[in-house]
């Protein structure tokens, strides 16, 4: 009987409120583009990206109580905000390997050909995983050995609005504190960098080689971004991933530099250019970064690519299970549709979800074909092979999404699978790149595309589970997503656009390289994608460096390490980037030791733990649209670091500010949960 209660939506599916309407359609909308270039933002920096729905749930539940909106409102407006995360994800891991391979070089990425094919990519990917959740929703969400943790805390909090207790004051304050933060240090109100180079002693070999090199050491980038994904990620991931960038920094760069010694620094044009030397420190600092960017980074992305692998194996058994089930499901669900009258079971009709499949079929075809300029075969089989690949990565998305939830959907190690799959049909095929680059675009546009269907199908189940709670219309909230997915992939090419663009002209301006996978924009999932379609159909894989990586990889397993891939992200990602994520962990582990220490019960550690995610979200969503208002003055040449009159600000100032950050993250949820006793 409690089990019966237990399975009862929250609204009865017999009864009748407002769902689909305008208005909630509308912030749905806005908040699926807010929240999208907000990711947008951290993935291309940080290499992650936060799941949308408790913002989207906070902010949807603000909005509309306005209004005086349903819950079923507010639950369809979570469903389309939080889907733009998704096509955000599936952009940032895959598009900027366009540019970095030199498929969009230049200004041909800025071009409209480019924004309609992406933005083609992206719709149709969207779309293909909205249309593969239709096909297997039945029998997904009604699993009773898929406990979706996130969709239930996200239906909770849904509930719990239903008593005014929600926290949208905890999640726009941290908004403003995050964009506070980031226009200040764009104002060099504070220095939100800081480095210096030790230099070593002088060693004499007994061949009489000299040699030389030393330390780059600095500290944490003053980023509430930064600190919020450290801060959700915890005290244990943060500081694996800071390890990857202690290995980096403390061992590989200074080994390169002692080999190659004196002559690197001297030899190098640029450091001729600038008029330093060996005795300069600017000289040996520069050549560390360049050491680091094009040597330790290519064995980066060998680890990654085990990393991936030996994710995708630990978690093969939920992977054939799902792979399996996909297929039974699909049958099933074809034979029971129109068998039940609530609306609570009507999904999609299956003949308008075949047609949509053959719709982005026709798609993909003309992307390769036309677009990329391959042949009639390759076209064919291209399409093919997407159709099947982002059928079985949605289910399998939507399959892990119901285990781990959609946080820690391993999306980029899906990706990256399909990407090599492609690749190598296409060799098969005949595929070669020997000046041209129509193979690897053709890899990369398959890749994006299936990239997508995951990224969506995972975020669709996850909502469509949390609506399944709460007795949303699982057709009305199709529908929903597939007019977010549309709107999104539109705009967010515009975003990546604008971001790059902004970065190119920063650097111009600062001195550095700009653009994806420059030190502001590392883009490490598309460097890795654009390195593997590379190497494979193009032939120009840096192996030694990449076998390299791959064996270091092997080697952190065989220790015994459960998340190498965050190590070799570290090793990816600028130090100072790192440095802070791992400040956010020890602020979020100081939060819990001392939730331990006030014996919280259970009701209490939940409320701190959900007002820690609402403060981390809030500083990085304010963190990401301050940094893309910013990114649009640069595309014109507008800099806030001109503005005001500041020659050296002071490093010290950002630090008091990360400081008070974490003074306030730590006392708010233990204040907040003290209250409830």
């Amino acid at each position: 009987m409690a089990n019966d209660k237990k399975n009862t939506p929250f609204v009865s599916g017999r009864t009748s409120m407002k769902e689909f309407t305008i208005r909630a359609l509308l912030v749905g909308l806005i908040l699926a583009v807010v929240l999208g270039a907000a990711n947008a933002y951290l993935g291309l920096k940080a290499g992650m990206t936060i799941a949308a729905t408790y913002p989207a749930a906070v902010i949807g539940m603000a909005v509309l109580r306005f209004f005086k909106g349903s819950i079923l409102e507010e639950n369809f407006t979570r469903t389309v905000g939080s889907i733009g995360e998704s096509v955000a994800a599936g952009a940032i891991f895959t598009l900027p390997a366009f540019y970095i391979a030199g498929v969009w070089s230049g200004e041909s990425f800025n071009s409209v050909s480019s924004y309609l094919t992406a933005s083609l990519i992206l719709v149709t990917g969207g779309t293909l995983g909205v249309l593969f959740v239709a096909l297997l929703r039945r029998v997904m969400v009604e699993d009773k050995e898929l406990p979706f943790p996130e969709s239930i805390a996200a239906a909770e909090i849904h509930k719990t609005g239903q008593s005014g207790t929600g926290g949208s004051k905890y999640l726009f304050s941290a908004m403003v504190v995050g964009a506070l933060v980031k226009i200040a240090g764009e104002l060099k109100l504070f220095a939100t960098e800081w480095t210096t180079f030790f230099k070593s002693t002088s060693a004499t070999l007994a061949n009489g080689k000299t040699l030389s090199g030393g330390f780059q050491v600095g500290g944490p980038s003053i980023s509430p971004a930064y600190l919020g994904v450290g801060y959700i990620i915890g005290p244990r991931l943060s500081a694996l991933n800071f390890s990857g960038s202690v290995l980096a920094w403390g061992l590989m760069v200074p080994m390169l530099l002692a080999m190659l010694g004196n002559s690197f620094v001297d030899g190098l044009q640029v450091n001729v250019e600038k008029g330093l030397d060996s005795s300069s420190i600017a000289g040996w600092e520069n050549a560390a970064n360049i050491v680091w960017r094009e040597t330790v980074r290519i064995i980066a992305i060998g680890g990654m690519l085990v990393a991936a692998c030996f994710t995708l194996y630990r978690m093969r058994n939920s992977l054939g299970t799902g792979l399996k089930r996909s297929i039974s499901d699909l049958k099933r669900a074809t034979h029971e549709s129109g068998e039940h009258t609530d609306r609570t079971e009507k999904d999609l009709k299956p003949a308008w979800i075949l047609a949509g499949i053959c719709i982005a079929a026709v798609s993909t075809f003309i992307i390769t074909y036309l677009i990329f300029q391959t042949s009639v075969l390759v076209a064919v089989i291209a399409s093919t092979v997407m159709v099947v690949l982002a059928f079985f990565f949605a289910a399998v998305s939507g399959y892990l999404v119901g285990i781990i939830g959609s946080s820690n959907n391993p999306v980029s190690g899906l990706t990256l699978t399909a990407l090599v799959v492609t690749a190598l049909i296409l060799v098969l095929c005949g595929v070669r790149d020997t000046g041209g680059s129509a193979g690897v675009a053709a890899v990369l546009g398959i890749a994006a595309i299936v990239c997508v269907a995951a990224a969506v199908g995972g975020e669709m189940f996850q909502d469509l589970k949390a609506g399944h709670i709460l007795g949303g219309t699982p057709w009305r909230m199709q529908t929903g997503d597939i007019i977010g997915v549309v709107i999104s992939g539109f705009v967010m090419f515009g975003v990546l656009i604008i971001l790059n663009q902004g970065d190119i002209n920063m650097g111009i301006q600062k001195g550095y390289e700009g653009g994806f996978g420059s030190e502001n924009l590392s883009a490490p999932q598309a460097g890795l994608m654009a390195a593997l379609s590379q190497g494979i159909v193009g032939g120009q894989m840096a192996w030694a460096l990449i076998v390299s990586g791959m064996i270091l990889g092997v080697a952190f397993i065989m220790m015994g390490i459960k998340s190498p891939m965050l190590i070799f992200v570290g090793m990816y990602l600028p130090f100072s980037t790192v440095f802070a994520i791992f400040a956010g962990g020890i602020i979020k582990g100081v939060l819990d030791a001392y939730s331990a220490k006030r014996k919280f019960n259970e009701r209490q550690s939940a409320i701190v733990e959900n007002t820690s995610v609402l403060l981390a979200s809030g500083m990085i969503a304010g963190e990401a649209l301050m940094g893309l208002i910013i990114a649009i003055f640069a595309m014109f040449n507008r800099f806030f670091s001109d503005m005001l009159p500041i020659k050296q600000p002071s490093y010290l100032i950002g630090l008091l500010a990360v400081a008070v950050i974490g003074y306030f993250c730590v006392k708010i949820p233990l204040t907040k949960a003290d209250r409830q006793k």
